[in-house]
């Protein structure tokens, strides 16, 4: 987090109570030396681990496995300027357990575009960081002045 910025920090406990409240989130990592971001349902383990499910023969696949990643996740209302982000960063690996795979499949997430096989990818909670804004309230507590809505 940046000092001063505005926003107040989440401790972790916190930043994963709100994680498990959204059902969508983004994967970061690299494509060809280049950031890539990608949208992902997701679960959310006990001990903070980000679970996704993929087709294995995927392009994320062979991107993430073995790999430090990170993992956001918010909810915004541009409305009351008030929201929160949290980052889940951590090495991703494909899970091979057998008994982890079943276990999972059971509880973990479903995938929204299935295939005929499909992988669990899971990302380590090694650093899980948060910020939220309240209601457009400064960290110096001085509300600032309305903002008449944009016009597109």
């Amino acid at each position: 987090m940046y000092p001063n910025d505005g926003f107040r920090e989440l401790e972790r406990q916190e930043c994963l109570r709100l994680l498990a409240t959204v059902p969508v989130g983004r994967i970061v990592h690299t494509r060809q030396a280049l950031p890539a971001v990608l949208p992902v349902n997701f679960s959310l383990e006990e001990d903070g681990a980000v679970v996704l499910r993929t087709a294995a023969a995927s392009e994320l696949v062979r991107a993430v496995d073995g790999v430090v990643v990170a993992f956001e996740a918010d909810e915004v209302d541009a409305a009351t300027h008030s929201g929160w982000s949290v980052v889940v960063t951590g090495s991703a690996r494909v899970v091979t357990d057998p008994e982890e795979h079943e276990r999972l499949t059971r509880s973990g997430p479903c995938s929204w575009v299935p295939s005929p096989q499909e992988v669990f990818v899971r990302i380590g909670p090694d650093l899980v960081t948060g910020r939220e804004v309240v209601g457009g309230r400064s960290l110096y507590g001085v509300r600032l002045p309305e903002r008449a809505p944009a016009r597109h």
